[in-house]
């Protein structure tokens, strides 16, 4: 533990899974850490709420392999100081378009991850919840996170290691200055050497006039569960990839406390975090109710239960982890990003340090350059 590091104050705004991930790295680091929320714990307002995130490994670019192993590693770590149950290895499927699905299994192969092949057939036997079109992904090492148990645990650790977790207080202005920043709040002002900015869809409004952003489009989804007909079913997590039988932008899915979640990756309108709406649109339901018929025999189609959350993503899909001056902002999860919440903490701890240089993958300067290449999510 640097010395140095015990005399730095750090705010973290946003007291989601990465902000709190990232309150829980710096104050085990040895920072003194001041963690603000606008919500009360456990609201449903942003996008780090619910039972049920996918883990997985399966991805085509071998960086975020790489960080999904990281965070395998800091989520046992985190469950073993907590003494909580954060992840549950139901492995995880993917089948849909053939050249998507054997591109994963490449990726999976050359990072040394164990897979299988299977034929629908093959694997409907395994998976008996689920019909299966084309060739099949399997790969153990996935799964499910709970989401809110994790933010909590989160929190929970962040306070054991010293930081002073707020809730019910909005961080409404930044100033920056030569020997560090300022939060201002409704009423105070706090002082910090660094600010950690983790404030989902709230990002561009608090940073717009400070650094330069990509356009962050923040959109309203609407995944629904379903009631399992056999309650002892196991359910990998499984993403169903667009092509071949399903014209669609893509399902992905996973077991959890409240059923079987499914849902289509960010085809919401866009909205702005004050002004949604939280009832569900009956035109999104019934597409999740015609895909549950067609494709989960596991389940009971009739009786959805539908929720909203917000999506905030980036032009490419790839994140935004990057330190400018006094200020480290990491923004852009939405999607697939919750699997990596602890390894984005410990990023953002070694950002604050100076100790690691911003990952290109999550650089602030890509957007300044050619085109960006979107990301597969989820």
């Amino acid at each position: 533990m640097a010395t140095r590091s015990t005399r730095q104050h750090i705010v973290v705004v946003g007291g989601g899974a990465m902000g709190s991930a990232a309150a829980w790295r710096l104050a085990v680091d040895g920072y003194r850490v001041t963690l603000l929320e606008q919500f009360e714990p456990g609201h449903v307002r942003g996008a780090s709420h619910g039972s049920s995130r996918i883990f997985r490994h399966a991805y085509a670019d071998r960086r975020y392999v790489e960080l999904a192993a990281r965070a395998a590693a800091l989520w046992a770590e985190l469950e073993e100081a907590d003494g909580t149950r954060l992840l549950s290895w139901t492995g995880a499927v993917d089948h849909g378009d053939p050249a998507a699905v054997q591109g994963l299994a490449k990726v999976l192969g050359d990072a040394g991850l164990a897979y299988q092949i299977l034929s629908p057939q093959a694997a409907a036997q395994h998976w008996p919840g689920l019909r299966f079109d084309t060739v099949v992904l399997h790969h153990a090492a996935a799964g499910r996170v709970d989401a809110d148990r994790a933010v909590a645990v989160l929190q929970r650790r962040a306070a054991a290691a010293g930081a002073h977790v707020i809730h019910r207080s909005t961080a409404r202005r930044l100033t920056v200055g030569r020997l560090g920043a300022e939060v201002v709040l409704d009423s105070a002002t706090i002082k910090a050497d660094q600010v950690v900015v983790a404030a989902g869809a709230w990002t561009s409004d608090l940073l717009g006039e400070l650094i330069a952003l990509p356009p962050l489009r923040t959109t309203r989804e609407q995944p629904a569960h379903f009631p399992p007909i056999d309650p002892n079913l196991v359910w990998p997590s499984f993403i169903h990839h667009p092509g071949s039988d399903l014209r669609a932008e893509g399902i992905y899915g996973l077991g959890s406390a409240d059923g079987i979640k499914i849902g289509e990756h960010g085809t919401g309108p866009v909205v702005h975090p004050d002004t949604r709406t939280f009832d569900p649109d009956p035109i999104v339901t019934d597409r999740l109710i015609g895909y549950a018929a067609e494709w989960l025999p596991g389940v009971n189609p009739t009786l959805p239960a539908p929720v909203t959350c917000l999506y905030t993503t980036t032009p490419d899909g790839n994140f935004i982890v990057d330190r400018v001056g006094p200020i480290t902002v990491a923004a852009g999860f939405s999607g697939h990003g919750f699997k990596f919440t602890p390894a984005i903490g410990d990023l953002i701890s070694g950002l604050v340090s100076g100790n690691i240089r911003t990952p290109d993958l999550f650089s602030l300067n890509r957007f300044s350059g050619d085109k960006p290449v979107p990301a597969r999510s989820a």
